[in-house]
């Protein structure tokens, strides 16, 4: 599959991206078909050289079947290459990563004991069914003492 999306460059905690068409399954800095543009996060939101594109460029790959990933949809939406994407629903999103988790493992925590205390009782049952086996076998025993006496007959 074809994806449109950034490709990293620059230095140390000074990075600028080329946006890049390439199939998705290479590495992200790896290689690609076509640059189509750059993407320069340091520069303020209102230069024109933040961000530079080859539109016509862009429409010919979307229209061979290529997908801007979510962050590249972002830019091309700005400038009005595609549609802006809507903005995801995720209200955690505020809450730190480790709370998170530790909500999720609250929450998740008593329905996998519930499971876990009722596996034993589960496990009573089963041993228990023999017991309820036990019935089962006393009626053929009830035609057991038939086939006793059937076989006190024949002796």
């Amino acid at each position: 599959m074809l994806k449109l999306r950034l490709s990293r460059g620059g230095t140390k905690k000074r990075p600028v991206y080329k946006v890049v068409v390439a199939d998705s399954r290479r590495a992200r800095d790896g290689r690609f078909i076509e640059k189509l543009g750059f993407f320069n996060p340091l520069l303020p939101k209102d230069k024109k050289e933040r961000i530079g594109l080859e539109a016509e460029r862009i429409k010919y790959w979307l229209d061979q079947g290529a997908q801007p990933t979510t962050r590249v949809a972002r830019i091309l939406g700005e400038n009005e290459l595609i549609p802006m994407p809507t903005n995801g629903n995720n209200p955690l999103k505020a809450v730190p990563k480790k709370e998170r988790k530790k909500e999720a493992a609250g929450s998740e925590a008593p329905k996998d004991a519930a499971p876990k205390t009722e596996a034993p009782k589960d496990a009573a049952p089963k041993t228990e069914a023999p017991k309820d086996a036990a019935p089962k076998t006393e009626a053929p025993k009830d035609a057991a003492p038939k086939t006793e006496a059937t076989k006190e007959d024949t002796k």
